[in-house]
């Protein structure tokens, strides 16, 4: 039970009482403390405060809205605007919509901003920023195809056109929506910018993978010495994991230390992703473990590591670590842990997690019933994924269709992979990868007439084979190869180095494994056609540039064929180096023939 506030003498004049009462308000807002908050609104509506009629009690009842803004409890901020008198100030309406947007009700906040200026309040420096952040957030379905062109319009005809915050909500508004033509050519229209402009524009380009465009306009804010802040900082390390720039990534690290913004738990989830993504889980795990604040991002960030690379009993452990840290998991954490379970092929501690979500109060979406299929697919339960894909309660998008095709593949069962693909097909997915993992499928059970035939299909839709890439980050310099590439400076050095080791390996005992080569041709042929995959040949420049006693680290867009994987042991085992790998599946670590994925992937 809460002590009992200290309240003004009963006698005191009414203004004096308001003015005091509006300053406890103030700054029980600022502790954000509830109980007491409570109290005092307890205390109000007893003494006949509110509802409120005179103006000094309509000051009340506007900080009791923004206390409980604060509290993350919009519906009574609703009920504390509804005390106002009418009409409500346009500052009332402002904290009305604050409250909406600030707390995950985009579409309540634009709704208030709709009769705000139906009521006859003008929009003002106050309205427009939240306002903003509602269109923002406000799902791409539910959104007004034309709503961030009107906001901005009528952002244009108040006096708040040339202020700085205006600008930047706007601007980020576009930046959210996707719109990043607008965006930047407000960015370079307005006549002036704050760190929230450039932060704005940074982010909306590396959430739309224009890493380069970020990157560029990041070197512009560093040239001009912008005071970027932690939210930037993130931005940028999450453009150079996405794009496994490590070297660069470090670079940004060591400038974070100097300003102190390493501490922010926004940057430490960021660089934990980074390190994590570029093969050093071991400095993600340091960053994490050194961080001084923990917020539940940077906790997803540790366990989606430990996860990809294969380090499930770690994920496990900080699961059990986060809770008794007092953080409650979501949607992401419970993700992190049944893909962990997936790399491991756990199937009895998937379910277990899986039925965990609805006691914490997250209902299971398409990406946790893909990630099941997933799970039980890999470990060959193939009927047991049909069914849980028969009992979703939504429509099974593309990732579930795709995530059955896949174990398909790898069990060879071409009957249940054609239907897979029928029904990815029929979301309307024009993705290359199922058809070509149908096709080898097929070539993989025999059935060549039946690989050629959906080539063809593939072909007839125009759709193209991705092609398959693998890049090496070396002395600040990314080299990136294509299979049977010759494009490289060092290609022959390269294809020498590959010879002279495949000859080694050959006499270890590697045999070519050529039943996922979708062409029916002879055995040579098949051969040739796996020995220089576009990750050997990574490798071959790895074992030409890379110091001994350095691991070799390459990144690959699609998933490792099962004889690359193989090779890779062998290389290795023949060459006594250690090779990381990254495939769009997992982490491989690749030392003395073996893999950390325990083969399975």
């Amino acid at each position: 039970m809460p002590a009992p506030l200290p309240l003004p003498p009963p006698g005191a004049p009414l203004p004096a009482l308001a003015r005091t009462l509006a300053e406890l308000l103030v700054a029980l807002s600022a502790a954000r403390a509830l109980p007491k908050g409570q109290q005092l609104h307890g205390h109000l509506l007893k003494a006949g405060h509110l509802p409120a009629t005179a103006s000094s009690h309509a000051l009340l009842a506007h900080h009791l809205l923004t206390f409980y803004a604060r509290c993350a409890l919009p519906g009574l901020s609703h009920r504390a605007f509804l005390d106002i008198p009418w009409p409500p100030a346009p500052a009332a309406w402002s904290s009305l919509i604050s409250s909406f947007s600030q707390n995950g009700l985009p579409a309540a906040a634009f709704d208030a901003f709709r009769r705000m200026l139906a009521a006859g309040v003008p929009a003002t420096d106050r309205s427009i920023p939240p306002a903003a952040k509602a269109v923002a957030a406000a799902e791409t379905s539910s959104r007004p195809p034309l709503a961030p062109h009107a906001l901005h319009g009528l952002a244009a005809k108040t006096p708040f056109a040339g202020d700085v915050f205006v600008g930047s909500a706007v601007l980020d508004m576009y930046a959210k929506c996707g719109h990043l033509a607008d965006a930047r050519r407000m960015f370079d229209e307005m006549p002036e910018r704050n760190v929230v402009s450039w932060s704005a524009l940074i982010c909306g380009y590396a959430d739309s993978g224009m890493h380069h465009a970020a990157m560029g306009i990041f070197r512009l804010a560093l040239e001009e010495a912008v005071p970027v802040n932690d939210f930037t900082v993130s931005c940028i390390i999450r453009v150079c994991a996405a794009a496994t720039l490590f070297e660069l990534g470090a670079q940004v690290h060591a400038r974070a230390i100097k300003t102190a913004l390493d501490e922010s738990p926004f940057v430490g989830s960021s660089l934990v992703s980074l390190y994590s993504k570029c093969g050093l889980v071991e400095c993600a795990y340091r960053v994490f473990s050194e961080a001084p604040e923990k917020n539940l991002g940077i906790w997803n960030a540790v366990l989606i590591a430990s996860a990809q690379h294969g380090h499930t009993s770690a994920a496990f452990e900080r699961f059990m670590e986060m809770q008794k840290a007092g953080f409650r998991p979501n949607h992401i954490t419970f993700l992190c842990l049944l893909t962990a379970c997936s790399h491991a092929g756990l199937v009895d501690e998937g379910k277990r997690y899986f039925a965990l979500m609805k006691e914490y109060g997250v209902e299971p979406q398409s990406e946790h019933y893909a990630a099941m299929v997933d799970l039980l697919g890999r470990v060959g339960r193939i009927k047991e994924a049909v069914d849980l894909i028969n009992s979703m309660p939504m429509e099974p998008p593309e990732s579930v269709w795709g995530a059955l095709l896949m174990a398909c593949r790898i069990f060879k069962d071409a009957d249940t992979a054609a239907i897979a693909a029928r029904r990815l097909f029929e979301t309307g997915s024009r993705s290359s990868g199922a058809h070509m993992l149908l096709s080898s499928t097929y070539a993989a059970a025999g059935r060549h007439v039946d690989a050629a035939l959906v080539r063809k299909a593939m072909r007839d839709a125009g759709v193209r084979k991705e092609t398959g890439l693998s890049w090496l980050e070396a002395a600040g310099e990314v080299h990136s190869f294509v299979s049977n590439c010759r494009r490289h400076q060092r290609s022959e050095e390269i294809y020498r180095v590959l010879e002279k080791v495949s000859e080694k390996m050959e006499a270890a005992g590697y045999v070519a494994d050529t039943s996922a080569v979708v062409k029916d041709v002879d055995g040579d042929e098949k051969r040739a056609t796996v020995r220089y995959h576009s990750e050997r040949l990574a490798i071959g420049l790895g074992l030409l540039i890379v110091p001994e006693g350095v691991p070799i680290r390459v990144m690959k867009n699609l998933r490792v064929c099962d004889d690359c994987h193989n090779a890779i042991k062998y290389l290795t085992k023949c060459t006594g180096r250690v090779v990381v790998l990254r495939d769009n599946r997992r982490f491989h670590r690749f030392e003395d023939g073996k893999c950390s994925c325990g083969d399975f992937w």
